[in-house]
């Protein structure tokens, strides 16, 4: 049984402005911890940052990092944004493996709403596909995927 850390670090966020100062700043990054290979299988991480697995894969006791990206998104009051998630797989990698990461989900899901003092935070998970004799090793991304931000 193999011991995986993964760790997917950077995310590139698109903003389109409107005449009104609005912005979004990465605050975590996101993280699917270790987990243990004995076959094929995924890891599910939910914007509110639980995890789940599927397959051969099992959840260790010891957790390491385990967190839904975060971001914070600022601008006027009540203003609400539509929220715009890669449809194209991410691939991440320790050495020369790989594996890719794929159906992001978000909270809020489609449109976010600013609070009363202008702020709100977006949280993003997605799921981690793992070959069956995936190698031990950290796993990060090496290249970028986009979140895009459209105010309303």
């Amino acid at each position: 049984m193999n011991f995986l850390k993964i760790i997917l670090f950077v995310f590139f966020v698109s903003v389109f402005y409107t005449a009104v100062s609005q912005t979004i700043s990465k605050t975590v990054d996101m993280s699917f911890g270790n987990i243990a290979v004995s076959g094929p299988g995924t890891v599910v991480i939910n914007p509110n940052g639980s995890r789940g697995c599927t397959g051969g894969i099992t959840l260790p006791g010891l957790t390491g990092t385990v967190t839904a990206a975060s971001f914070d998104v600022s601008g006027t009051a009540l203003h609400t944004y539509s929220i715009t998630l890669p449809v194209i797989g991410s691939s991440i990698s320790s050495g020369g493996n790989t594996m890719t990461v794929d159906t992001f989900t978000s909270d809020p899901s489609i449109t976010g709403t600013l609070s009363a003092g202008g702020t709100q935070q977006l949280k993003i998970g997605a799921t981690l596909h793992v070959n069956g004799a995936q190698a031990s090793g950290t796993y990060t991304s090496g290249s970028t995927f986009a979140v895009t931000i459209n105010y309303n």
